[in-house]
């Protein structure tokens, strides 16, 4: 299925060798993307053979591509959630898909409730590295060699290259960017405050239900990964009121014109690095 859904992109797009970036959009950051995107073809997830489906709302459910500010990438519009009831194995299929079409490298970004405390809604996150508490990881069972070894290493994770770049470009750009440790559950539930005080003691910054399995992914088959993700509440038990999928949904719209100014330069600057590479 990975070779058809990759036949089947390409044949659709002839220029898919120039794009070594994958943006992976989570709640919130489509439209943003959107805006800036140069658009030059799309598909729904549905159209492409084998491919899952996004349920959620906020999630549009579309490969989109082309170039954003000159730099030619795609862009998940929307992505899959464990919880929705897909396997391991098919949140894999996705990000070795794209790997079949020559993608490098690969920016995520999510949205995230705040666990520490000099975060806020609407502050925007770098992922330093990340806890995987969601009981479960895509690369369980047999080993897909041609990808990547059976004991992948997880020690650079976050590539700290990228990091620097995205951390100076977001002074550049007076974004307001700040560091932190991801921790991924299953979900669906939002966490329950006795579990929010868990995750402080264990490290964590910031919590969300995505993300961590298309990291363990691309790292498994050499890509590079940088993710951010948009503080679009305070943790169960921090915020002192009741958690909603449409709080999270309209924190992250009120993010927007930040989320456009560090996308406007981290892609191009991303994207430059894997051709640098290539070349």
């Amino acid at each position: 299925m990975i070779e058809k859904a990759a036949a089947f992109i390409a044949q659709r797009d002839p220029a898919h060798a120039e794009r070594k970036l994958l943006l992976v959009l989570g709640s919130g950051w489509g439209e943003a993307a959107k805006e800036l995107l140069e658009e030059e073809g799309s598909l729904s997830y549905g159209e492409i053979p084998g491919f899952p489906v996004s349920t959620v709302n906020g999630h549009a459910g579309r490969l989109l591509w082309g170039r954003l500010e000159g730099a030619p990438l795609y862009c998940m519009q929307g992505r899959f959630h464990y919880y929705e009831g897909y396997e391991p194995e098919v949140l894999a299929m996705p990000l070795r898909v794209f790997r079949k079409l020559g993608t490098a490298g690969v920016l995520l970004t999510n949205a995230a409730g705040g666990i520490r405390e000099d975060m806020g809604p609407g502050d925007l996150m770098l992922i330093r590295d990340h806890i995987n508490l969601m009981g479960m990881n895509p690369l369980r069972g047999e080993n897909a060699a041609a990808y990547g070894p059976r004991f992948p290493d997880m020690t650079a994770a976050w590539d700290r290259d990228w990091r620097n770049r995205l951390r100076q470009l977001g002074e550049d750009r007076r974004v307001g960017l700040t560091e932190g440790v991801y921790l991924a559950v299953s979900g669906p539930s939002f966490e329950t405050p006795a579990e929010i005080r868990a995750f402080a003691s264990l490290g964590a910054d910031a919590v969300g239900m995505s993300t961590v399995p298309e990291c363990l992914v691309a790292r498994h088959a050499g890509m590079r990964v940088a993710g951010l993700s948009c503080i679009t509440n305070a943790a169960a038990g921090l915020g002192g009121c009741e958690l909603s999928h449409e709080e999270v949904a309209s924190t992250a719209a009120s993010a927007k014109g930040r989320i456009v100014r560090l996308l406007q330069r981290a892609v191009p600057e991303l994207s430059r690095t894997l051709h640098d590479h290539a070349a």
